[in-house]
């Protein structure tokens, strides 16, 4: 039952996730870069500051975890966030040539094989002694596996779309429709995505211990991958404001209010589905297994839910029921896998 529960958790927080970009359509004259950095400031900065402090025992202060001994786990885990800041500010990008359905599917995928498979191998590399190599049993990597398979299908889906519809049905759908170059930016931003889960794995145990419960264990850790997130995204959004000369928007005191209300909401729809990554795998502690999966499963489980709003947002429109049908197998696979693994 706890597994249950667990996988629940995580379902319910990639939903969140999957509905992060809709409250940005109701953010107003504001360009990218401002509405992308206050979102962030929100997404990276405010809630997982608030989540890491939640796993703070009484008596203790946060700062506590940031030793000399663990200089290392601290480092690397900001680090492979900074790496990850590339892949979220090209993940925008991938939707904009691609459409939520399509852009996510594709860098999510690669981002939840990835994550999986170098998390465990990097830190191998640096700690061959604790032998974390172990964690990719066959289960786990039949489980990657089949989520690729998945995607792969979803991907088949957006190519059968680009080829069926005319140049004016998809621009209807979506604005600035790319394949080419969205797939070639999708998978970009899946690689680069994919160093959230190895900074997690690297500051696993950036924690108080027994004084930690186990549902918030990974939350300090998820604040510092998203501060190094912050610092790419913020460097490059101050970066366009300065070249496209938007820093008025920041002066447009009559829409402040709501595109702060729209920013916070997705800041917070975003971070819920690492909030709920730690809650959930806290349930999934009795199956090695799906606690090694757990990243893939949420990044499948974002797929699902991108690809619901995708077709609720009507990029779909227009399609053939032949590419409907290999859009539904692809989700019906991805949804398979995140429950097979507890069956092998």
């Amino acid at each position: 039952m706890e597994i249950i529960i667990g996988l629940l958790i995580i379902a319910v927080g990639a939903f969140c996730q999957s509905s992060s970009y809709v409250p940005i359509n109701k953010i107003k004259s504001w360009s990218w870069e401002t509405y992308w950095l206050v979102q962030g400031v929100f997404a990276w900065l405010v809630f997982p500051i608030l989540g890491a402090l939640l796993a703070v025992p009484e008596g203790h202060s946060l700062f506590e975890l940031f030793t000399p001994d663990n200089r290392l786990n601290v480092l690397m885990t900001m680090v492979f966030g900074v790496l990850w800041g590339v892949g979220g500010l090209t993940f925008g990008l991938s939707m904009r040539y691609l459409g939520v359905a399509l852009g996510q599917s594709i860098a999510l995928g690669t981002c939840a094989a990835l994550g999986t498979i170098l998390g465990p191998v990097l830190l191998h590399a640096f700690f061959p002694e604790q032998g974390h190599l172990a964690t990719l049993t066959a289960s786990v990597l039949i489980g990657v596996g089949v989520t690729l398979v998945g995607i792969a299908v979803i991907g088949v889906a957006g190519s059968m779309k680009a080829s069926s519809l005319s140049d004016e049905e998809k621009k209807a759908a979506v604005k600035d429709f790319n394949f080419p170059k969205g797939i070639t930016i999708a998978l970009l931003s899946g690689f680069m995505s994919g160093c959230f889960n190895i900074g997690l794995e690297f500051g696993k145990d950036i924690n108080f211990g027994a004084l930690t419960p186990d549902l918030l264990k990974t939350l300090p850790a998820t604040l510092l991958v998203t501060i190094g997130g912050f610092v790419t995204n913020a460097a490059y959004c101050l970066y366009q404001n300065a070249k496209n000369r938007s820093w008025g928007d920041y002066r447009k005191k009559e829409v402040w209010a709501n595109n702060l209300v729209f920013c916070a909401l997705a800041g917070i729809l975003w971070y819920s589905q690492f909030f709920g990554l730690s809650i959930g795998k806290g349930f999934l502690t009795s199956s090695p297994t799906l606690t090694a999966l757990a990243f893939c499963i949420l990044m499948a489980l974002d797929v699902v839910f991108s690809n619901v709003w995708g077709i609720i947002l009507k990029e779909w429109k227009g399609c053939s029921k032949k590419t409907i049908m290999v859009l539904a197998a692809g989700i019906t696979i991805l949804v398979v896998a995140t429950f097979l693994p507890q069956f092998i």
